[in-house]
């Protein structure tokens, strides 16, 4: 299996296809098999590189764990070791902290940005209010806020597989919530004037559209495509709508 060292951990990934790079970030409750319904198709047109965080899937945490703080870097390093010298980042909830944060600290290394029902660490007023409201939140509101009654209803395997998947992360880093803290700041993807494209679920609670809307304000030209009958996990309950939409903005931009 592949591992790579960066920035003091050891960290699982894996690459597909062939094409222009594309890199996957997945959400908090999850890993790289996260991505399985957009890997096979995505990696058609594009190299497609997943990993696991630190503190999740095969990546495991280290004493004094920095957490969400050093995210960008381990994703640096790991560009770094494959020898991708720009990629297209895909960050879903968790993951868009990760590719906003790399955005910011090497700008010339990305090629588009993809945020899924996420704000990457973007803030202002109103997003620091939903965030300190989700903080707040038990684990049933997040919960009933991945994904909506429908998929549950209609789609029971799938249903499960998500939950698979989360529970291979156990035990949870101590520190997930810290990315909350984390701001960046836009002013280096702006001027670099990386494409960006924010997608979200039109019934998603947990960062629903009015918090993302004046998030992708701050980047100018950025799109915003809200995706009906899906929650928060748009990626996971809508994978075909989800992956058109990805393709479509990456075969314009990249």
């Amino acid at each position: 299996m592949p591992f790579v060292e960066t920035n003091g951990i050891t960290m699982y990934y894996e690459v597909h296809g062939r094409g222009p790079a594309v890199v996957l970030a997945h959400p908090g409750g999850g890993s790289h098999l996260s991505w399985w319904q957009q890997v096979p198709v995505l990696s058609e047109s594009f190299t497609c590189i997943t990993f696991d965080h630190r503190g999740h899937g095969l990546t495991r945490d280290v004493p004094d764990d920095p957490g969400a703080h050093a995210y960008p870097q381990d994703l640096l390093g790991l560009l770094d070791h494959l020898g991708i010298e720009k990629a297209a980042l895909v960050g879903q909830s968790m993951g868009g902290w990760t590719s906003i944060g790399l955005a910011a600290l090497q700008p010339q290394r990305v090629s588009a940005l993809v945020l899924g029902d996420s704000t990457g660490g973007i803030r202002d007023r109103v997003v620091d209010q939903h965030m300190a409201d989700m903080r707040n939140a038990g684990a049933r509101q997040i919960w009933a806020g991945a994904y909506t009654r429908q998929f549950a209803t209609h789609k029971p395997a799938h249903r499960f597989l998500y939950h698979e998947i989360t529970a291979m992360n156990l035990p949870k880093p101590s520190n997930l919530g810290a990315q909350f803290d984390v701001e960046y700041q836009v002013d280096a993807i702006v001027a670099q004037r990386i494409p960006a494209l924010f997608i979200v679920g039109e019934q998603d609670s947990l960062m629903p559209a009015h918090i993302i809307e004046p998030v992708a304000r701050r980047l100018p030209g950025a799109r915003l495509v809200r995706v009906p009958g899906a929650a928060h996990s748009v990626y996971f309950e809508k994978p075909e709508a989800f992956n058109r939409i990805v393709l479509d903005f990456l075969n314009d931009e990249c």
